[in-house]
């Protein structure tokens, strides 16, 4: 994991080099004693976390097990990391295209993955806490509300987050939000090639690879995060401000303009995806703007000279 998050935190490393994946080569007649292997309190199992880490599994000496052995070291190598696609090889043989270019952590290869890598409702268990599961969840999330989930999932678990990854559908946005994260890094983006088609089904599916996860604490966290028109009309109501209510903007550093309220908890395409603005004033002059925080330093109630 250091060597992963050198990609993602060294600029210099960024600027010349790219994480494409990360590779485990498994040795399929004595693997299961490196994952049975009792470590120290408070030490990891190596052979576990290069496991859960994998993009590729390369499953090596299958000419010197039997049939039933491998399909055992399979199951396995699946209940820690059912992502990663599996390759049987000998003298680890293996084609250069089968482990170069994968792409593992690009953002947009996420939104490429088969339909499939997502939709597993299984979660796969493993007797050193180490698993691997996937949430669906229909509708669309709240930006601000996700990102404070996150920053709390983070703080608070990242060490045992070994992956994550998901597209995510972000109310008041039309292009997918894509995210991965090496434990506590994490990084995401509005991919404004891939949007969201008028009669798709809006739904955010995410992958976590870690220890000690509880699938129900997550889910029912980032459900906590979808907007509704409650959360919209609890914060409306905390609003300073009404429609019809003359105010004052900041229009420049030193300016203020006069104007009325005439939307709030609004968004249009001139704003960043995600953002609601507390309120659409026209001014006086007939311009429409947006104030996009609900604070005196941006929008006042008139001031009389």
């Amino acid at each position: 994991a250091p060597v992963a998050q050198t990609f993602f935190l060294d600029d210099e490393v960024s600027d010349f080099a790219r994480l494409d994946g990360i590779v485990t080569l498994v040795d399929a007649k004595h693997v299961e004693q490196h994952l049975d292997e009792e470590k120290p309190e408070g030490a990891e199992n190596e052979a576990v976390e290069q496991v859960a880490f994998a993009d590729r599994l390369l499953l090596n000496k299958t000419d010197l097990v039997t049939e039933s052995d491998l399909a055992r070291v399979e199951k396995r190598l699946r209940d820690i990391n059912q992502f990663a696609p599996i390759q049987h090889c000998s003298h680890s043989k293996v084609s250069v295209d089968s482990v170069l270019n994968i792409r593992g952590f690009d953002l947009n290869r996420t939104l490429e993955m088969d339909p499939e890598f997502l939709n597993s409702d299984t979660e796969h268990e493993h007797d050193e806490s180490v698993s691997s599961l996937s949430i669906t969840q229909p509708g669309d999330v709240n930006l601000q509300d996700l990102q404070i989930w996150m920053s709390d999932l983070l703080t608070n678990q990242g060490p045992d987050i070994f992956r994550m990854k998901g597209v995510i559908s972000v109310a008041y946005a039309r292009q997918r939000y894509v995210y991965q994260g090496v434990h506590m890094v994490f990084e995401g983006l509005f991919d404004d090639d891939h949007v969201w088609g008028t009669d798709e089904t809006r739904e955010s599916k995410l992958v976590f690879i870690g220890k000690n996860l509880d699938k129900a604490a997550l889910a029912d966290g980032f459900k906590a995060c979808l907007e509704t028109p409650e959360k919209v009309a609890e914060r409306t109501k905390q609003l300073r401000f009404k429609i019809g209510d003359k105010v004052q903007c900041k229009t420049d550093l030193n300016t203020w303009t006069s104007g009325e309220v005439v939307e709030s908890m609004c968004h249009d395409n001139s704003m960043m995806p995600g953002e609601l603005a507390p309120y659409q004033v026209k001014l006086d002059n007939g311009h429409l703007i947006h104030a996009l925080l609900d604070d005196d330093e941006i929008i006042r109630a008139v001031v009389n000279a």
